[in-house]
């Protein structure tokens, strides 16, 4: 079982298997949602499945929302719906990728997580790697006339991680207890610029670590020597138990806890709603700087 990363050869082994697997392609683009259709239309593993932040990893209003944000979650139930409906159960190892530095993948990760499902992976290195080794890829086009797989019925499970909504953020603010991490850009989180929320700004005390620091220059996650190196320097001696994770809307965090986790970190928390809940919310401080 494939917990946190799986490589492109430790993939094509289980494929080669016969494993119970299924992979999904969770390439997007945040400032263009309907990209990910053409993306996914042109090129993704053979035999991938569709995961699609706005269509599938995200709620779609607020009944249906287990918190706010741009991207709120969806109810367990409903993502678990979708997940049989593809033919995907609990007895089968989920790999997650995108095209994206892990940007979009690491939501369902984290999400099949929070429904108690441990066997997910990151597919490290994402579609490039594959490519590069000589993975199989096809187009919407031509996968077009394989047949589904038959629907089934995926069981929820107790949550394997933390959420962490805005009024558990505010009690603890400013406690021991809670260290707040913003994976969003430097230059957003000290409030220079604010493309997509109402606020410019972060949470108080929130310390920065931009999700893509994450990857080497190629494109793969650092060794987890690295990773436990730099996170401990971030931390300066904070207990990386009280961590809880957050961005602008509670996607690019997850690179970060799962970054925490191939360190040895984790598992530590994620504030879903992150900036674009918190600086919709009257009342709540806001910092620069």
């Amino acid at each position: 079982m494939y917990t946190t990363l799986i490589s492109v050869s430790q993939l094509q082994a289980l494929q080669n298997q016969g494993a119970p697997l299924m992979v999904f392609d969770c390439s997007g683009d945040l400032m263009n949602p309907a990209a990910a259709d053409t993306l996914f239309a042109q090129t993704h593993i053979a035999g991938a499945q569709r995961a699609q932040l706005d269509q599938h990893l995200s709620a779609h209003d607020a009944a249906q929302a287990v918190n706010g944000g741009r991207h709120p979650l969806p109810q367990r139930e409903r993502v678990a719906a979708w997940l049989g409906g593809l033919g995907f159960d609990n007895s089968m190892q989920a790999v997650v990728y995108d095209r994206n530095g892990a940007n979009y993948c690491g939501r369902l990760w984290w999400m099949l997580k929070w429904l108690g499902h441990d066997a997910v992976a990151v597919l490290d290195g994402g579609l490039q790697a594959w490519q590069a080794a000589g993975g199989a890829v096809t187009s919407l086009a031509e996968s077009a006339s394989h047949a589904p797989l038959p629907a089934t019925t995926f069981q929820l499970h107790a949550p394997l991680r933390a959420l962490v909504h805005t009024d558990a953020v505010v009690q603890q603010l400013g406690r021991d207890t809670q260290t707040l991490i913003d994976a969003r850009a430097a230059a957003r989180y000290r409030g220079e610029v604010e493309p997509l929320d109402p606020i410019a700004g972060h949470i108080p005390g929130a310390l920065n670590r931009p999700f893509t620091q994450n990857l080497n220059a190629e494109g793969f996650f650092k060794t987890p020597a690295q990773l436990k190196q730099e996170f401990d320097e971030l931390l300066a001696g904070r207990d990386p138990g009280s961590v809880v994770h957050h961005c602008g809307s509670g996607v690019s965090a997850v690179p970060n806890v799962l970054a925490m986790e191939i360190a040895g970190l984790g598992p530590t928390a994620l504030y879903a709603g992150s900036w674009s809940e918190w600086s919709n919310t009257p009342g709540l401080p806001c910092a620069k700087g």
